[in-house]
């Protein structure tokens, strides 16, 4: 990685800032939204899920041991230490859910019942007001803690190869959809200001791209196997994490379970074939 460009640097950071920035989609969406037919975004988080399922253990994983393998001159050291780094991005990822209170963290998906219960009712008491407005604060709070590590996993990747950068930002900007609403619509219920309420879910976004900052700048001066083989061992664990313990759940409440199994196979299908295709035309 030390012979990339500015340019290359300057790619991977907007694609963090893309997919960071989605959570003002979400924002916007729940605005017009009443009672919605989530079938479509049971089937993008799927879609995502499939994407960086595959990826992680297709790809980045081995990119992990092959750097250990480099660093060690041993197959079986390098596919020890790369299942360690893997195993601690896991790890990582959990204690940072672990962190965050339940009833406000994002990554637990929330019926249509519940999202319901966001919206206005007959009671518009100040008590009612302030609670509303004190879960959506505390929510983005929580997507601000959780996009650290996402934000890092897409930079890195995008450094190493635009084509999965790319694939891993769009399935990060689906999944940043819905937390986008689970910020917006209690503080916009609470306020009636869409604009606070926008802006709030935007912020919470900014997480991805600080954290991709932060974590460059961090390992800038270390660059080298051993620190190539831990990052990818890392990123591969923090996706597969977030795939199964938010991405899976949350497709099978918007959903069921025909959606996210057809999301799931049509973004392994786009993420095998990108990469096929990246080999066929190198």
């Amino acid at each position: 990685m030390n012979d990339l460009t500015f340019e290359t640097y300057l790619f991977a950071f907007a694609l963090t800032l893309f997919a960071g920035l989605s959570t003002s989609i979400g924002a916007v969406i729940a605005f017009f939204s009443k009672t919605k037919n989530t079938l479509f975004l049971s089937m993008g988080l799927g879609f995502s899920a499939g994407v960086m399922v595959y990826v992680s253990f297709v790809e980045i994983l081995f990119k992990s041991k092959d750097s250990f393998i480099t660093l060690t001159n041993d197959p079986f050291k390098g596919e020890l230490f790369a299942l360690l780094a893997f195993f601690c991005g896991i790890a990582l990822s959990a204690l940072i859910d672990r962190l965050v209170p339940q009833d406000v963290n994002p990554h637990e998906p929330k019926t249509q019942n519940q999202l319901q219960e966001l919206k206005p009712s007959n009671d518009s008491s100040f008590l009612h007001a302030s609670s509303l407005r004190r879960t959506g604060i505390f929510t983005a709070l929580a997507i601000g803690i959780h996009n650290f590590p996402e934000g890092f996993a897409t930079f890195v990747a995008a450094l190493d190869n635009p084509t999965i950068g790319i694939s891993i930002a769009v399935a990060i900007a689906l999944h940043n959809i819905p937390e986008g609403m689970a910020v917006s619509l209690p503080i916009y219920h609470a306020t009636g200001d869409k604009k606070s309420a926008f802006w709030y879910a935007t912020l919470s976004g900014f997480a991805e791209p600080i954290g991709a900052l932060l974590g460059f700048f961090l390992l800038l001066p270390f660059m080298g196997e051993a620190t190539l083989g831990i990052t990818f061992g890392m990123v591969a664990g923090i996706m597969i994490y977030i795939s199964f313990d938010e991405l899976l759940p949350a497709a099978r409440v918007y959903g069921n379970a025909h959606t996210t199994i057809g999301g799931i196979t049509l973004g392994m299908l786009v993420m095998a074939a990108s990469l096929l295709g990246l080999k066929f035309f190198a």
